[in-house]
């Protein structure tokens, strides 16, 4: 086996229940959403009993799938299985850092509270849509999306998927462009148009609130979405443009395998870079993480490739 990765999972993969498979495990995880729960009350109701349309609010999403991410990778360790690096997937980066013990997990957790809230606000100021596009490679997809008014191409996820985001009017009208060129939409569970320049407003705001914490270089290596590559000091600087430019998935897992990262462990709710990843190499081995049987099946796995 060569290195272990944990990817965290991004908006769109939340659900109602996430998370309460690990409290009910007791012991670390029941702890990390007791404590949350003293910055932030409600978060394990929300995350445990809330309905799609409460969860699919960003400023409610952020925080509770943070928790599921924490607490599955925290189980992780405790059966002994430990990253080598990390990468987050937008919203998961928060995550991918806090393991990385670039700021505690109280911080942490407050870091990715404040994000949530200043997205939602700027998600009100527009009617915005985000989709992914199938069937069609990246340069063909940017290059169409960039003729429809604000419209942009923004995560480049893997082969043949790329995920555009904007006004939703012309998202409406870009999804018939597609099809016409053989390709196919999916609307994403999300409510803004994120990592486009419709949170500029945003990232100004979350820019001031990162300093009012302590952010550290992280102990392992945290792949960027910005860059596709490891974190340097910088953190809060790459933080600041996260959320307003494109996250460049597919390059970041090619350049981790190519550092030596062998096995995947998705952490988080759904599977969703599961199947990046799959479609992106068929040479490494992928799990995922997300309730209590998933976390015994890749223990076991895991174990079994050492």
């Amino acid at each position: 086996m060569g290195k272990i990765a944990f990817v965290f999972s991004g908006q769109g993969a939340q659900y109602s229940g996430m998370g309460k498979s690990f409290y009910d495990m007791g012991t670390v995880a029941e702890n990390i959403y007791d404590e949350a729960e003293k910055v932030r009350e409600g978060t394990k109701n929300q995350s445990f009993f809330g309905s799609e349309e409460e969860l699919k609010n960003t400023a409610n999403t952020q925080p509770c799938i943070y928790l599921a991410e924490m607490a599955g990778a925290a189980l992780l360790n405790e059966a002994g299985i430990y990253a080598d690096g990390v990468a987050g997937f937008s919203l998961g980066e928060i995550a991918a850092l806090g393991y990385a013990k670039a700021y505690s997990l109280k911080d942490g957790f407050e870091i990715v509270t404040k994000r949530g809230l200043f997205m939602n606000e700027a998600s009100k100021k527009a009617d915005t849509a985000m989709c992914a596009v199938m069937k069609l490679d990246s340069d063909t997809v940017t290059k169409e999306a960039s003729a429809f008014e604000k419209l942009y191409a923004v995560n480049y996820n893997c082969p043949g998927q790329t995920v555009v985001s904007g006004l939703k009017t012309s998202v409406d009208a870009f999804t018939k462009k597609v099809a016409s060129l053989g390709g196919r939409v999916v609307p994403l569970a999300v409510s803004a148009a994120f990592h486009s320049p419709f949170m500029e407003d945003a990232s100004e705001k979350f820019t001031s609130a990162l300093e009012d914490f302590e952010i550290k270089t992280p102990q392992i290596p945290v792949y960027a979405n910005l860059t596709a590559k490891p974190y340097g000091d910088d953190v809060k600087g790459y933080l600041e443009n996260q959320m307003k430019s494109p996250v460049k998935w597919q390059e970041t897992i090619e350049n981790m395998i190519a550092d030596g990262y062998t096995d995947f462990i998705e952490v988080g709710p759904g599977k969703t870079l599961c199947g990046l990843i799959k479609k992106i190499s068929k040479e490494v081995n992928v799990y995922q993480v997300q309730d209590e049987d998933t976390l015994n099946l890749t223990i076991e796995a895991v174990k079994g490739n050492a």
